[in-house]
Formats: C-alpha cells, sequence, structure tokens
C-alpha cells in the first residue's frame, strides 16, 4: 500500500455520501483502488440469524455464505469485532477483513485485498474508519432501496417477519454507559415477539413484548403495541403512564381477546437506577460477578387484557459490571418435542458460560441452546433476547 494522501479519508466519506444509494460497493472499489491500490473489495452483509456473511457479487446477487462461527477470517472479524489481516499465496499481498458496525449494531464485514501496508497498523486503522463509514451510508441506503436488504437474506422472509424486522431499532447499540445486543428467532419467520429501545442524554428506555397469537395477527398486534408504546413515550409521561395508553390502545382495538405481554424498563444514565412495569410474560435475568439470578418482580396484567388496567412502576438499581438479560416466554416456556422446558436452571447455565462474551454473542448463546434444546431452528414459539453490559457514567473529575 503507498503512502495515503492527508485527508483521504475525510474525501473518501465525501464520496460515499455523495454516491447513489445502489452504488456504494462500486464507488468503495474506486475510491480504495485510487488510493490504497486496492485490487480486490467485498461487501459481506450478515444475513438475519446472524449466521451467516453473504459476500455481495453485484446487488443483490450474493456468493457462496461464509460462517459466522469458525476458521474463516471474514467470520472472525465479525465475531471479535475486529480487524483480521490475512495473509494471501500472493507475494506481498494482504486481505484485510474490517467489522462494519455503526453504534453497536453489526452489519457485515468488508473485506480489502491490497498490498501490504508499509506502516503496519495506521493504514488498517484508517480502513477500519472507512468500513465504518460504509456502514452509516448503507443504513441511510436502505431507506431508498431494498437491494441492501435482499442482500442479507438467505431465503425469503414470512410477511409476519418482514413486519417485526422493518419495526425493529436494530440489533445492537452501544453507548458509554451500556452496550446492547439483541437476537430473534426463527429469523425468518418470526411472528409476535419483538423489541425496543431509545436513549436521551439522561435515560435509557428498553422493551420487550411478546405478542399472543402467531403470523400476521401477532405481528399486527406487536406493531400496534410498540408504536402505541413510542407514541406514549414521546409523549413525555411516566413508564407507568406508558403501559397504561398503550394497553388502553390495544384494549380498544382488540377487546381482549389479544394482548401483549410486555417487560418496560427506563434506565437512569446517571445513577443506575431503573424504573420497571412488568405487564406479562418476559423475564429478566441479572449477573452480578459469578452470582446469576432471576430477578423476581410484580407480574401486572399484559397490555390490553382488561380495560383501563393501571400499572405502577417498580425501582431496582443495576451496578457498573452488571449484565441484565430480558428473555421472552418462547424462551423460558420453551419445550423439547419430548415435553421438557428449557427452564430457569438452563438459562442461568447460558448466561453464566458465556460471561467474557459480548452482549450479541449472549444473546445468539441463549438462543442457539434453545434451538439446540428443541432440536431444530423451527420453533414452536417466537424467541427473544436482550443482553445488556451497564458500565455506568463516569464520574466527572
Amino acid at each position: 500500500m503507498t503512502d495515503l494522501p492527508s485527508g483521504w479519508l475525510g474525501a473518501a466519506e465525501s464520496a460515499l455520501r455523495a454516491a447513489p444509494p445502489t452504488r456504494l460497493l462500486s464507488t468503495a472499489r474506486s475510491l480504495l483502488a485510487a488510493y490504497l491500490d486496492a485490487r480486490g473489495v467485498s461487501l459481506l452483509l450478515a444475513d438475519y440469524g446472524l449466521t451467516l456473511l453473504q459476500p455481495v457479487i453485484r446487488l443483490p446477487e450474493t456468493g457462496e455464505a461464509v460462517p459466522v462461527r469458525g476458521e474463516h477470517p471474514a467470520g472472525r472479524a465479525f465475531s471479535t469485532q475486529a480487524a483480521v489481516v490475512e495473509v494471501t499465496t500472493e507475494p506481498g499481498m494482504v486481505t484485510a477483513h474490517l467489522p462494519m458496525t455503526v453504534r453497536g449494531d453489526r452489519l457485515g464485514v468488508l473485506s480489502v485485498h491490497l498490498p501490504e501496508p508499509a506502516k503496519g497498523t495506521p493504514g488498517v486503522l484508517e480502513l477500519a474508519a472507512f468500513a465504518t463509514a460504509i456502514g452509516h451510508e448503507l443504513l441511510v441506503a436502505e431507506r431508498e432501496t431494498d437491494l441492501y436488504l435482499l442482500g442479507r437474506r438467505r431465503k425469503r422472509l414470512t410477511l409476519a417477519a418482514e413486519m417485526q424486522w422493518q419495526l425493529l431499532p436494530g440489533r445492537g447499540f452501544t453507548q458509554e454507559e451500556y452496550a446492547l445486543g439483541a437476537h430473534l428467532e426463527p429469523a425468518y419467520a418470526i411472528g409476535g415477539d419483538n423489541f425496543d429501545w431509545t436513549s436521551t442524554d439522561d435515560h435509557l428506555t428498553i422493551t420487550v413484548s411478546d405478542g399472543r397469537g402467531a403470523g400476521i395477527q401477532a405481528a399486527l398486534l406487536t406493531n400496534l403495541a410498540v408504536s402505541a408504546l413510542r407514541n406514549a413515550r414521546r409523549a413525555g409521561i411516566s413508564l407507568a403512564d406508558q403501559a397504561a395508553l398503550a394497553d388502553q390502545a390495544i384494549y380498544g382495538e382488540y377487546a381482549g381477546a389479544l394482548y401483549s405481554a410486555t417487560l418496560l424498563l427506563r434506565f437512569d444514565l446517571a445513577t443506575g437506577q431503573v424504573q420497571v412495569v412488568d405487564a406479562g410474560s418476559p423475564q429478566l435475568f441479572r449477573q452480578r460477578q459469578d452470582v446469576v439470578e432471576r430477578i423476581e418482580l410484580d407480574t401486572q396484567m399484559p397490555l390490553g387484557m382488561f380495560e383501563e388496567t393501571e400499572y405502577y412502576e417498580q425501582s431496582l438499581a443495576v451496578e457498573p459490571g452488571d449484565r441484565l438479560v430480558v428473555v421472552s416466554s418462547g424462551v423460558h416456556q420453551a419445550q423439547s418435542r419430548d415435553g421438557r422446558f428449557f427452564g430457569e436452571d438452563a438459562l442461568r447455565e447460558t448466561i453464566a458460560a458465556t460471561r467474557s462474551s459480548s452482549t450479541h454473542e449472549t444473546a445468539r448463546a441463549v438462543v442457539d441452546g434453545l434451538v439446540q434444546y428443541y432440536g431444530s431452528h423451527d420453533l414452536k414459539q417466537d424467541a427473544a433476547v436482550v443482553c445488556m453490559d451497564w458500565h455506568g457514567r463516569p464520574k466527572s473529575s
């Protein structure tokens, strides 16, 4: 790789922003060829199940998928969220595999085949920043084109799953005070389970919804529940009142025939105090140091079960180093094919065994354990898992 001109990264980012949404990959190839003498650039997009990386050939066509887990360097870059430089058989050439991640939401990997950097690490760091810039532009481009969404799919989504994925805020989110990772299964046929989060300078709000029913019916219910909660939250009212307004909206539509079990959490980022409304079946686990325990909450009525239900808040506190895991009923009430429950013990063991893993890997490990227990990816019920590592806000000096 030749010496890089001063300011190349800023110029490249500007060119990406100016590129048509459908030409991000071709623009990236042209830029890296011009600035770094790159001989090849590949875009590998994470599929909905977060098990495969799909190399984009010409959108929306993809090449042979690369497993996220295993020895493939692109898979390792995605799993570890660190650049992996692969030495190739071509003299003087390497392939740099760089995670494309935007504020904790893992999108895929950018692989660049180029001359071995003469100065080593600095060139790789700038490439990593370029990969992040592409990730930002991908998220913006998805508002204008379906090509990148199609590139992520290894098979067709059900209509209910399409609705649920469009409703999500992302599958990860990282700020100074916390790191979030989440997973849904069956990824291509999810129906009623969902999660949502939003952050301000002072608070983080997380909800996990477990809509009753299956297929389109469950997806419509959950869409109403999540939209009602967002509408109430954006009105600036308390967590309990948010639950009450969403309850009224769902009851007004279904008159108690359908309802949404939902867990609402609101974190004070400065203090670690948490307000909680437990409206149904999602369960909350906490790992503090080496101890994993289920947090016992006062279970109230699911949203929409009865008319004009009043909700109240409970309080708990998190400490730096705590890990919280929320699981829907499709996880903690799941049964194997011979009728045995997955159960709390299995959840505790999985959470404890993944303590050193990222929040993303822990959320996926819980679902993987459930799939193995059930014996198939075609789960009988939807499964949603949200994992959060609490760092706390550093004290100002």
